[in-house]
């Protein structure tokens, strides 16, 4: 399943997890389009890493499967992520092609003659001038299908998406919904469209969808009687969108919405007109067992001991996360900022600019009813210092409040008081290790001092008076290194660090948010960061298999004593 709930009741899906076959370009001996012999079978989802001999492949591989069509309805082939280039091909013809690990994305395959056909999927892990945003970096791109993947069969006009938008009035809400449809016919139909949530009704009535096009269509559900979703009470409601001709359901689209309203006032956040104080971690989708394809257990394993840490709050470094996990946020009241994937790219890459932009699109059209995302980020740690910077940075932003007004923007920065980019967002974020890349553990707090009189002065070009998250600090500790004198690389001393940081940080009345880096150890690109120990970032609270350091109960105590006040 692509969600943790079921999407559909009258179209009809099928699973494509399971078995396939696979082969990797190294193990190749024919020179065609398409492999003729497939060395192993692999599980879909999973990244190929995982596999014996292939702990460090780049480059391409294909995996192949069966898949069904239906008679008068097209295969629509949807992928939760493919890492991090796919290429589709059905019976040897190439049909779709998609790049970028983290967003979810789909094919239409219509005129298939009923019954068994030839599914081949091309994957792509290198790094290269066809690739912007996987590079060289301090997280590893691992290759696979590696998200849940479906084939589903809709008719010539289908439910596309579904978008979702509460807002407050008085004590009832309202949802304001989005509707897109698809013809993937040749020709111009005409279907009725309805909205209902819990026993309220919209009829949108007929709607004409041009012959290959797509169609929009908005409508207002008014006066609703709901609970609102919040951390400490995460209310989840199913909206249905139903597709019919005449009295006939013939699509139908199931999705969960959450009414809840974040907004920045002042020097705060507010959730549902009240100030809201995030306290957090940096996680990364990486499992020593399961590379960048975690099942949804281990993610409901790794929420289970944040929340036991004392957290509401996760930041999906660097990248849009796993649908299922997002669900998983919704549903436990795991606030969420999410961010389009980019960690220090170069932005004179040719190809940076569509790349980024297809991933922020994707990203919001994919996940935008999910109410556990209240912040939506971009451009971790890129150039904000320059004026060419300060262009993307525009360009980005820009793009996300175009796509969702009804949450505030930010992007994580460590270019301190050189950033000229602190007027174009809502939240400003920094990235500090006062006390790991420079200083010792008492300089974090006459750090934040010198920071905020900075930011809230005129001589930071428009950050002055805004919300502030510390969207990354932390220590380094290799499991197991132990030394009473706090060395650094200790789990004394990573302990010592965050024990500072978060004293002066949850306590701090200028500071809406705090998110530790990070959750747990990660595999980096091993020709990327010479310095890390183990080819790890090191720099989890946890290790790589969720084994507790030191530092675990230190900021169990600060988180809580935190969420008491």
């Amino acid at each position: 399943m692509l969600r943790t709930f079921v999407e559909h009741e009258a179209r009809p899906v099928d699973s494509l997890c399971g078995l396939w076959e696979f082969t990797t370009k190294a193990e190749r001996r024919d020179r065609a389009k398409l492999p003729k012999r497939y060395a192993r079978r692999i599980h879909v989802p999973s990244a190929w890493e995982t596999l014996p001999g292939l702990g460090n492949y780049r480059g391409r591989a294909w995996l192949r499967t069966t898949v069904d069509a239906a008679p008068d309805r097209a295969l629509r082939l949807v992928f939760g992520g493919v890492s991090h280039t796919g290429t589709v091909f059905v019976d040897g013809r190439k049909v779709g092609h998609h790049y970028d690990a983290f967003t979810p994305w789909d094919v239409v395959v219509p005129g298939l003659s009923p019954g068994e056909h030839e599914l081949v999927v091309e994957v792509d892990n290198s790094f290269g001038p066809h690739s912007a945003l996987h590079i060289e970096n301090d997280y590893y791109t691992y290759g696979g299908i590696t998200r849940p993947a479906q084939a589903q069969y809709v008719p010539e006009v289908f439910i596309d998406k579904l978008f979702a938008t509460p807002a407050r009035r008085g004590s009832r809400w309202e949802l304001a919904v989005r509707v897109r449809l698809r013809n993937w016919s040749k020709k111009r139909r005409t279907c009725r469209l309805v909205v209902a949530l819990s026993d309220v009704v919209l009829d949108l009535g007929k709607v004409a969808v041009g012959a290959g096009r797509t169609r929009e269509v908005r409508g207002l559900l008014p006066d609703l009687e709901v609970e609102p979703w919040s951390p400490a009470s995460p209310s989840l409601y199913e909206a249905v969108v139903l597709l019919l001709d005449g009295d006939d359901v013939v699509d139908d689209l199931v999705d969960r919405v959450g009414f809840r309203e974040i907004a920045v006032r002042g020097r705060k956040l507010l959730l549902n007109g009240s100030p809201l104080r995030l306290r957090g971690y940096n996680r990364h989708e990486d499992h020593p067992l399961f590379g960048n394809a975690l099942p949804v257990e281990a993610m409901a394993h790794d929420l289970a001991l944040l929340r036991d840490l004392g957290c509401n709050f996760v930041r999906t470094c660097h990248y849009p996360n796993d649908l299922r996990f997002l669900d998983l946020c919704a549903e436990m009241g795991i606030c969420v900022w999410e961010e389009s994937h980019a960690r220090s790219v170069p932005f004179s890459h040719p190809r940076f600019r569509d790349q980024i932009a297809a991933s922020t699109t994707e990203m919001v059209a994919w996940h935008h009813n999910c109410p556990a995302i209240l912040i939506w980020g971009c451009l971790n740690e890129c150039d904000s210092a320059s004026s060419a910077g300060r262009r993307e940075h525009a360009r980005v932003l820009k793009l996300l409040k175009k796509l969702d007004p009804s949450r505030p923007v930010t992007f994580a920065s460590n270019k301190a008081e050189r950033d000229r980019c602190l007027d174009l967002v809502d939240i400003v974020s920094w990235n500090r290790y006062d006390a790991w890349y420079g200083g010792e553990p008492p300089d974090v707090e006459p750090a934040l001092r010198r920071a905020l009189r900075w930011l809230h002065s005129a001589k930071s070009r428009g950050g002055k008076g805004k919300p502030v998250i510390l969207s990354e600090f932390g220590a380094g500790a290799i499991p197991g290194c132990r030394n009473p004198n706090h060395a650094k690389w200790t789990e004394e001393y990573q302990a010592e660090v965050l024990d500072e940081s978060l004293r002066v940080y949850l306590n701090h009345p200028d500071v809406a948010g705090a998110a530790i880096w990070q959750f747990a150890d990660v595999r980096v690109t091993r020709n990327h960061w010479g310095g890390r120990p183990r080819t790890m970032n090191n720099k989890g609270t946890v290790d790589e298999y969720r084994r507790p350091k030191l530092a675990y109960d230190v900021v169990r105590r600060r988180m809580h004593e935190a969420a008491e006040r």
